[in-house]
C-alpha cells in the first residue's frame, strides 16, 4: 500500500517486477543466518558518509551509499548501489534506526530530507536516523515504464478497446514489455525478498548487530519479511500502517479503492463548508463534479510543462496521494482551483510525481543515478514492479478475459474516480514473471523479539483489519497499538502514537498489547 509520506507536495512520492523464488531466498544463507563466503565482501563494507549535495538539502543531513548484489543467487553477476542518508545522533548513540516510508516505490533519501526530518528528530536522542532508496527506486537504479503505464491505463479506461478482453491483454503485454525495456536488469530482482536482504547488508555496513527499524505502510511488509529471513538480527521493530501479507493483489486493490473513496467523500464534505471550495457547497454535487472532471480529462487531456498530457487518471492518482493526510487538504483545494480556473496542472501534479520528464538515459552498471535523472514515472513503475514480484498469482489469458468485466464493475462500483486507476495497477502484473510465494507461505509465526504494530481505524490505505490479521499471523512477537484516529499511519499525526513509538525505540518500553490511542491523541 501507499507510503506514509511528507506533506510537502514537491517531494511526494505516489506509492505498485520480477519473480523472486524461494531458491533465491535461500542462496547465501546458512542455518545460523551468517552470510556465505560469496557474500562476505558485501558484509565487509562500511558506509562512507559525507555532506549531501543540493542547495535545498538540510545542512546536517549526510549521504552515502552501500553496494549489494544484483542477484543474491549469483553474487558475482553484478552489483547495485543504494543511496543512503542519515541524521546523526545528538547524544550517546545505540546505533542506527532504519526508516522505510512505504510505497512500494517511496524514495527514502528525499523523504528524510523533507522538512529537515523534523518528525524523527526525537529519535536522534539515541540513534543515527537512516533512510535509503531501495533497489529500483529513486537514485538506486530506478525502474521506469516509459509509455507502458499509459498502455495499461488505456486497457481499463479511455480507449475503444476497453470492452475487448483480447485487446486489453495485448495492451498489458505491451506495457510489460515497455517496463522491461526501460528498467534494465534490476527489474528481475526488485521484490521485497531482495530488498529485505539489502537491509541486512545495510545493517552490517552501519555497524549494527541488530536491525532497529521503523516502517510505514508497505514498509511494514518489508520489515515483516526481514524478520522472517533474519529473526536473530531483529532489534526494536515498529510497523505503522500494517500491510496485508496474504490478500491477493486484486483484493488489496479493492480495499485501497474503497478507502480512497471514503477519504475523498470526507475531503469534499470538509471542502464544501468553505465558500472557496472549487466544487461548491453541496457535498453530493461535489462528488458528481469530481467524477465529471476525471472523465472530462480522460476524454480531453491537457498539456503539461513536461511536454506530455495530464489525463483524468493522472488526476485520480494525484488526488489519491493528497488524501492520505488532512494536512494536505488545503493545498489540494488550491491545486484544484489552479487546474479548474487556469488549466494549470503543476500544483496537482506535484502531489504524485517527482523526477524528470521522459525519456531519460538508462543506466545498467548499478551505480547511483543523479537526482535529476530519476524518471518521472519511477514511483508508480516501482510500485507495480514490487507488488507483482511479491504476488504469486498470475491469471491465464483465459482467466483475465473471463474476469475482466467483473473486476471492472467491482472497481467502478467501489469508486468511479479511483477504480480504473487501481485496476490498471493490478492488471499490470499480466505478462510479467510469476512472483514469489515466500511472503504468503513463510512470513508467519516469527521467533523474534517483540515488535510493535500500529493500526489506524480511519486509515484509507491499510485497513485496520490488516493490522489484526498480520498480528495474528506473526504470532506472539506482535504487540498491537490501536490508533483510533484518521489518516494513513499514526506516527506523524498522533502525538500519542509518536510518543509510544519513541518510547519503544529509545527505551524498549512497549505498550500493552491491545492498548489504544484516542482520536485526540489521548490514551484510552
Amino acid at each position: 500500500m501507499l507510503a506514509k509520506l511528507s506533506v510537502r507536495p514537491s517531494v511526494r512520492r505516489c506509492a505498485v517486477t520480477a519473480a523472486v523464488g524461494l531458491a533465491v531466498l535461500g542462496a547465501g544463507l546458512s542455518a545460523t543466518d551468517e552470510p556465505a563466503s560469496d557474500l562476505a565482501r558485501f558484509y565487509r563494507q562500511k558506509v562512507r558518509w559525507a555532506a549531501c549535495e543540493g542547495a535545498d538539502t538540510p545542512k546536517d543531513l549526510q549521504c552515502g551509499k552501500v553496494t549489494v548484489p544484483l542477484d543474491y543467487a549469483r553474487p558475482a553477476a553484478g552489483t547495485l548501489d543504494l543511496a543512503l542518508a542519515r541524521y546523526r545522533a545528538t547524544g550517546p548513540s545505540r546505533g542506527s534506526v532504519v526508516l522505510n516510508f512505504g510505497g512500494p516505490g517511496g524514495a527514502g533519501v528525499s523523504e528524510l530530507a523533507a522538512g529537515g526530518g523534523k518528525d524523527f528528530m526525537d529519535l536522534t536522542d539515541g540513534y543515527d536516523v537512516v533512510a535509503f532508496d531501495p533497489r529500483g527506486v529513486g537514485r538506486s537504479s530506478p525502474v521506469s515504464c516509459g509509455e507502458g503505464s499509459d498502455d495499461a491505463l488505456a486497457a481499463t479506461v479511455g480507449s475503444a478497446d476497453v470492452d475487448d478482453p483480447r485487446a486489453v491483454l495485448d495492451r498489458l503485454r505491451e506495457a510489460a514489455d515497455a517496463c522491461a525495456a526501460h528498467s534494465g536488469p534490476v527489474l528481475r530482482h526488485i521484490g521485497t525478498v531482495d530488498a529485505a536482504r539489502d537491509m541486512d547488508v545495510l545493517r552490517q555496513a552501519l555497524g549494527d548487530k541488530k536491525l532497529n527499524y521503523l516502517g510505514f505502510s508497505y514498509g511494514t511488509r518489508l520489515g515483516a519479511v526481514y524478520a522472517a529471513q533474519f529473526p536473530g538480527r531483529v532489534g526494536r521493530m515498529v510497523l505503522d500502517g500494517v500491510d496485508t501479507l496474504t490478500e491477493p493483489l486484486a483484493e488489496q486493490g479493492l480495499a485501497s479503492v474503497r478507502g480512497q473513496q471514503t477519504a475523498l467523500e470526507n475531503f469534499l464534505t470538509w471542502c464544501a463548508k468553505d465558500v472557496g471550495c472549487p466544487f461548491g457547497q453541496d457535498p453530493r454535487d461535489a462528488r458528481k463534479q469530481v467524477v465529471q472532471l476525471v472523465r472530462s480529462l480522460d476524454a480531453d487531456p491537457v498539456p503539461t510543462d513536461f511536454g506530455n498530457e495530464f489525463s483524468g487518471q493522472d488526476l485520480a492518482g494525484a488526488i489519491g496521494q493528497a488524501l492520505y493526510s488532512r494536512e494536505m487538504w488545503p493545498s489540494l483545494v488550491r491545486a484544484l482551483l489552479q487546474l479548474l480556473e487556469d488549466g494549470d496542472t503543476r500544483a496537482v501534479e506535484g502531489f504524485a510525481t517527482e523526477g524528470v520528464a521522459l525519456p531519460v538515459p538508462r543506466r545498467d552498471d548499478g551505480g547511483l543515478v543523479d537526482e535529476e535523472d530519476v524518471p518521472l514515472d519511477n514511483l508508480p513503475a516501482a510500485l507495480v514492479a514490487v507488488n507483482c514480484a511479491d504476488d504469486p498469482d498470475r491469471p491465464t489469458a483465459a482467466q483475465v478475459e473471463r474476469d475482466l468485466g467483473r473486476l471492472r464493475a467491482a472497481y467502478e462500483e467501489a469508486s468511479p474516480v479511483f477504480g480504473p486507476y487501481r485496476l490498471a495497477q493490478v492488471l499490470m502484473c499480466y505478462g510479467r514473471p510469476k512472483g514469489t510465494d515466500f511472503i504468503r507461505e513463510r512470513v508467519k509465526d516469527l521467533d523474534t523479539p517483540k515488535m510493535l504494530l500500529i493500526g489506524t481505524r480511519g486509515d484509507p490505505a491499510t485497513p485496520y483489519r490488516w493490522t489484526q490479521q498480520t498480528a495474528e499471523r506473526l504470532g506472539s512477537a506482535a504487540v498491537v497499538l490501536d490508533n483510533k484516529g484518521e489518516g494513513h499511519t499514526g506516527y506523524a499525526s498522533s502525538a500519542c502514537v509518536h510518543r509510544k513509538v519513541d518510547d519503544f525505540l529509545l527505551y524498549g518500553s512497549l505498550p500493552r498489547n491491545g492498548s489504544s490511542c484516542g482520536a485526540e491523541d489521548d490514551e484510552e
